[in-house]
C-alpha cells in the first residue's frame, strides 16, 4: 500500500484521512491545529510537525486546506510541502482554490520532479465520512490512473476534466450552481411560509416536482428544523463564490446570479452565520419575512 502524507484535517480532510487508514494505507498527517491529529493517531496515523515532514518519504501527498492563502503557506512557506518533496511524488490538492494558484503550484511541483493533480470534491461532510465523494480532476490522465486506488477509497466517482486547472474551474462553476440553488430553496420556502403553507408539505411538493434539487434533498429538513450544524459552512460557500466571481470577471463572463448569490451569502457572513452550515443563509429571508420557515403564520 502507498505511503501518503495528508495535510489539512478539517470537516472534510479528517474523515478522508480516516478512510485511507481504514483501508490500510500508511498515512502521515499534519494539521496546523495539532489537536486535530489525535483522532487519526488513534487509528494508526503518524503525526508530522510540519508540512515538509508530512511530504517527506511518501509516494503521494494530499492537501485539503480552506483557501488560497493557507494553501500557498502550506506549499511555499518555510517547512512547506515543496521543501520536502522528492522526485516522483504525486501531489493531489483537493482544496477549492483559484485556477491560477493551481497552475502555479503544478508548475512548482513539476520543477521538483513531481506530478500534480487538482482534485476538488463535491459532497459535504457526510459524503467524506462514507467515502462517496465525487472528484473533478485536472491533470495528466496517466497520473490519475496511477492514483485510482486512493480515489476509489475516498469517493464514488472521478471525473477527469482535462489539464491542470480544469478541476478547479469545474468546482467553482459547480459551486456557483450550489449557492444559487440554496438561495432558490430559501426564497421558495419564505414565500410558502409567509403565506401560511405547512413547511413539511411544501418540501414534499418541491422534492416531487420540477423544483426538486440536491439543495432540497440535503438542506430542506435542516431549514425546517433550524438545524444549521455545519456540513459545509456558509463562510466556505462565500469564499467559493468570491473565487468564481473573480474567475468570471477575468474571463469577461456575465454572471448576474452569481453576483447576487455572493451578496446574499456575504450578508449571512456579516450577520455572524459564517461558521454555520451554508443553509443558514435562509435566516436572511426569515428576518425579511419576520418568522422562521418551520413556523406557520398566526
Amino acid at each position: 500500500m502507498k505511503k501518503i502524507g495528508f495535510i489539512g484535517l478539517g470537516t472534510m480532510g479528517a474523515p478522508m484521512a480516516a478512510n485511507l487508514l481504514k483501508q490500510g494505507f500508511e498515512v502521515t498527517v499534519y494539521n496546523r491545529t495539532a489537536a486535530k491529529c489525535e483522532p487519526l493517531a488513534t487509528l494508526g496515523a503518524a503525526v508530522a510537525s510540519t508540512p515538509k515532514e508530512a511530504a517527506s518519504g511518501v509516494e503521494t501527498v494530499i492537501t485539503m486546506v480552506s483557501n488560497d492563502a493557507s494553501i500557498a503557506a502550506v506549499y511555499e512557506g518555510a517547512d512547506g510541502v515543496l521543501s520536502g518533496l522528492k522526485p516522483g511524488t504525486t501531489v493531489i490538492d483537493c482544496s477549492t482554490i483559484s485556477p491560477a494558484l493551481v497552475k502555479k503550484l503544478a508548475g512548482l511541483v513539476v520543477d521538483l520532479g513531481g506530478v500534480f493533480l487538482d482534485a476538488p470534491v463535491t459532497g459535504s461532510s457526510p459524503a467524506a465520512i462514507d467515502g462517496s465523494l465525487v472528484f473533478m480532476v485536472g491533470g495528466d490522465a496517466d497520473v490519475l490512473a496511477n492514483e485510482m486506488d486512493i480515489f476509489d477509497c475516498l469517493g464514488k466517482k472521478v471525473l477527469h476534466m482535462g489539464e491542470n486547472g480544469t478541476g478547479a474551474v469545474a468546482k467553482l462553476a459547480h459551486n456557483t450552481i450550489v449557492g444559487i440553488n440554496n438561495l432558490a430553496l430559501a426564497e421558495g420556502f419564505s414565500i410558502a411560509a409567509k403565506s401560511g403553507l405547512p413547511a413539511d408539505r411544501f418540501l414534499e411538493l418541491v422534492q416531487l416536482g420540477s423544483a426538486g434539487s440536491k439543495a432540497a434533498e440535503l438542506k430542506g429538513r435542516k431549514i425546517i428544523e433550524h438545524d444549521f450544524t455545519n456540513q459545509f459552512s456558509l463562510a466556505l460557500m462565500l469564499k467559493d463564490l468570491k473565487l468564481a466571481s473573480s474567475l468570471t470577471d477575468g474571463a469577461n463572463i456575465p454572471s448576474p446570479m452569481l453576483n447576487l448569490a455572493k451578496s446574499l451569502f456575504q450578508a449571512g457572513q456579516t450577520e455572524g452565520f459564517g461558521d454555520e452550515d451554508l443553509s443558514a443563509v435562509v435566516k436572511i429571508y426569515e428576518a425579511w419575512i419576520g418568522q422562521k420557515i418551520g413556523d406557520r403564520q398566526q
